[in-house]
């Protein structure tokens, strides 16, 4: 599928994995409107990366149990219609670019009843090691995050 994104135009690009969940809108998301608050976005992306490594095999607490982080250095999210409380929502999640430290997750959050975007994010991350400095990602690491 080729959506157009604030970062251009091939959102799943040919080769990549791409993880998808789905879920309800929760009460607690939404505004006395029942309108989906717009944080909520930030936290459904958090759980799609973590989706992301399960689905892979693996679990992101093995990664920090290894001594390794992956710390976000920028969030990015273009806002293009609403959710509502009840609502159906499919996340898809895929790693669009990754370096020897860092990575960038791509995000696209659709109403999963009508495919509607919803919408389309990215966050960065660097590795970090135990003591907090920027690390090399480990190459037993690096298999799921590509």
């Amino acid at each position: 599928m080729t959506l157009n994104t604030p970062f251009g135009q091939a959102s799943h690009p040919a080769h990549p994995y791409v993880a998808t969940n789905e879920f309800h809108v929760r009460y607690a998301e939404t505004d006395a409107m029942g309108i989906v608050n717009h944080a909520s976005y930030i936290l459904w992306m958090e759980e799609a990366r973590s989706n992301y490594a399960r689905s892979r095999g693996t679990d992101y607490a093995d990664f920090e149990r290894s001594g390794y982080a992956l710390a976000v250095i920028d969030v990015h999210a273009h806002y293009r219609a609403s959710a509502r409380y009840g609502d159906l929502i499919n996340i898809r999640c895929w790693v669009s670019t990754l370096s020897s430290r860092g990575l960038t997750f791509t995000y696209e959050i659709l109403n999963a009843r009508t495919n509607d975007l919803l919408v389309t994010g990215e966050t960065r991350h660097i590795c970090l090691n135990r003591q907090g400095q920027p690390s090399i990602i480990p190459d037993e690491a690096r298999w799921w995050m590509s």
